[in-house]
């Protein structure tokens, strides 16, 4: 397997409690709590910048690293025009009286912030962009909605697509750190375009460009005012509060201690690295190489569905910094496969489960397990699964094209019934009434003389 480092500039980051819309299907691992640094009424944090265009004045590489935190970076490059209304007072004492969810949060945003940060300024977009995360999923990039949204950006499945998040039985790139920021991004900046406004672009990101055009139309027809508290009234719910949220969260990042709260200490500068892989690996044993554990690497590659990283050199993996280089030296000192998985198309309804452990020399939970498959039900013919690799595939990359195009679907097992003791009467073809399923039995008046004889 070669290894090339790609160092990305991509890192800690930070804290500012959020309400999640989505239902976090799967808890994010919880990393080693950060030094929490209380700022005092003598530590003032800049106020927020009002801007008088809706972009923001892009700072210099060198002004942007000279920033020792990350929160001040960000406070530096505000610029959407301030929303100041009770929706916005409403949702800043929310989070100000949850500290416990600020902290979790952001111990979850702190290994993404300082990347979606730095992808921000390379685009002269508005730095407090950052902090949507904090209102869309609280930061945990498997963050499933009710209506099927997913990661951090929370895309719907059809939007991802348009966006070229590829989702497949083995990966989902709604919930890549690197590929879901760039697309909800390009996503914003295309919003930002359509309408010229921020705030416009923000419903439009949460509510749908379509649903943010009509209601301007509406307004225009009757007279009536087009910015973002003029369209209000006609917004769901979640779409009237949406950007109150993100100023209430913009509003305690620019002055925590107004708010009682503190934020974490996030030193400007990377976090983590990508390491191109060019042959599949286990996902165990890309954590091991790394020295890792589980929880920790699938916080830094949560696109990944199975036990096994497939897909060539344009597959990457992140690691933290300081373990990119254990994962490299490790691996010169292997000496075994990477990967001890291949996969199998289900050929018939008649592979079940059980006799497919049985050929690949496992159990039918390993199966199950790898697959993510219910504990019961059965295979659908044309399904491709993951298998143990037995001797004639050990050193055979599962190809893209399968990993690609790959789906598994199953059914309910069939139920089984006992097989009915009666037989059922043949037709004579001259009798025309219904065939009833008889028993072969005496009549009661000759069993009642077996018995006195008897």
């Amino acid at each position: 397997m070669r290894i090339k480092y790609t160092t990305l500039l991509l890192a800690l980051a930070a804290t500012a409690p959020a309400i999640s819309q989505a239902v976090e299907s799967a808890a994010a691992p919880e990393h080693a709590t950060l030094p929490l640094i209380p700022l005092s009424s003598a530590v003032k944090a800049p106020a927020p910048v009002l801007a008088v265009t809706s972009r923001p004045v892009v700072k210099s590489s060198e002004d942007a690293f000279r920033e020792t935190d990350v929160w001040n970076r960000i406070r530096s490059g505000y610029a959407i025009p301030d929303l100041n209304n009770s929706l916005v007072a409403k949702h800043a004492n929310w989070y100000a009286e949850r500290p416990d969810h600020m902290a979790r949060t952001s111990a979850r945003a702190s290994l993404y912030l300082f990347h979606v940060v730095q992808e921000l300024e390379k685009r002269n977009m508005p730095t407090e962009l950052a902090l949507l995360p904090f209102i869309e999923s609280a930061f945990n990039p498997v963050a499933v909605s009710s209506a099927n949204a997913g990661g951090m950006w929370q895309f719907m499945p059809g939007t991802g697509r348009d966006f070229n998040l590829q989702q497949n039985a083995f990966k989902d790139d709604r919930r890549s750190v690197l590929a879901s920021t760039d697309a909800a991004l390009t996503y914003l900046q295309r919003l930002y375009d359509m309408f010229g406004d921020w705030q416009l672009a923000l419903a439009a990101y949460n509510w749908g460009e379509g649903s943010v055009q009509k209601a301007i139309a509406k307004n225009r027809a009757a007279g009536k005012p087009t910015d973002f508290e003029g369209l209000a009234d006609l917004m769901p719910a979640e779409t009237r509060n949406y950007v109150p949220k993100l100023q209430a969260v913009k509003n305690i990042v620019a002055n925590p201690a107004r708010f009682g709260l503190s934020l974490p200490i996030i030193q400007n500068e990377p976090y983590f690295t990508a390491v191109d892989k060019t042959s599949d690996i286990d996902l165990a044993v890309a954590a091991q190489l790394a020295e890792l554990s589980i929880d920790e690497f699938k916080a830094l590659n949560p696109q990944f569905k199975r036990p096994v990283i497939t897909g060539g050199e344009q597959t990457q993996i992140l690691l933290p910094t300081e373990n990119a280089e254990k994962f490299h030296l490790n691996l010169a000192q292997w000496g075994r496969a990477l990967s001890t998985w291949t996969t199998h198309r289900v050929s018939s309804a008649r592979e079940s489960i059980a006799s497919l452990a049985s050929k690949f020399r496992t159990t039918p939970e390993v199966i199950r397990q790898a697959n993510n498959l219910p504990s019961r039900g059965a295979l659908k013919a044309g399904s491709t699964i993951l298998v143990p690799k037995i001797s004639t595939s050990a050193n055979l990359d599962i190809p893209m094209e399968i990993a690609d195009n790959a789906s598994v679907t199953v059914t309910d097992e069939p139920v089984v019934t006992k097989r009915s003791k009666y037989r059922q009467a043949k037709a004579t073809g001259k009798s025309k009434a219904p065939i009833a399923l008889v028993k072969a039995r005496v009549s009661r008046a000759d069993a009642g003389k077996k018995r006195r004889a008897n």
